[in-house]
């Protein structure tokens, strides 16, 4: 591969990073967002930090670090750099496939726990100002009542609730959602994974390169 070569992966690299840390901003700005205004309330009892406003900040935090490593490292070709960036691609994806796996090995015993812990939840409705606002947002967006029906609320549902006599439960309504959209749900989650491989392809590639180009010049 000549220099020219060189050059244009590094700046296929570069801009395929910096669209992504473009997007991780976003993402951390709407985490903060939610954070400050506290839209969005604490759903499960027992992962109380499970919020809305805490995951999307996680996720935009971590794609912004990955990205300016791929950034970094490409346009200055630094190897140190675009080896972290290469690992951390590698350990996320790994991640991924074990969530994945251990989703599917021990399906009905999650399925158990978060009807359990959102069963726990509705009991602190009137008394956790946090729980009451995710309980209200969830059965409004979704228009649903309580965990599997009307039947979870002791004595007559909030106002939040569908006046609808035969409304679903709101963890049996996302349930049905996720199997009636697992094909995009699935595509998404593929596509993510080509988009991270790609990624440490790219990042090797070029590291390798640069190398190569080192030797060649006796650095």
């Amino acid at each position: 591969m000549g220099m020219s070569s060189l050059k244009a992966l590094k700046y296929v690299v570069f801009f395929f990073n910096l669209l992504f840390w473009v997007s991780g901003c976003t993402i951390l700005g709407f985490g903060i967002y939610f954070l400050i205004s506290n839209s969005f309330g604490v759903l499960f009892y027992n992962l109380p930090f499970l919020t809305v406003g805490n995951v999307v900040v996680i996720v935009g935090s971590i794609i912004m670090v990955v990205a300016f490593l791929g950034c970094m490292g490409s346009i200055k070709e630094n190897k140190c750099l675009l080896m972290s960036f290469f690992i951390l691609l590698l350990f996320i994806l790994l991640i991924e496939v074990i969530v994945a796996i251990l989703l599917f090995v021990y399906e009905q015993k999650i399925d158990e726990y978060v009807a359990n812990d959102l069963n726990q939840s509705i009991r602190r409705y009137n008394s956790d100002n946090n729980t009451k606002m995710a309980w209200d947002g969830i059965q409004q967006y979704l228009e649903c009542c309580g965990v599997n029906g009307t039947s979870n609320w002791n004595g007559a549902p909030p106002e939040s609730c569908p006046k609808d006599e035969d409304v679903k439960g709101c963890y049996m309504k996302a349930k049905l959602w996720f199997h009636s959209n697992f094909l995009y749900v699935g595509i998404l989650i593929i596509g993510v994974c080509v988009i991270q491989v790609l990624g440490m392809s790219f990042a090797l590639t070029l590291n390798c390169q640069i190398e190569k180009n080192s030797q060649s010049l006796g650095i």
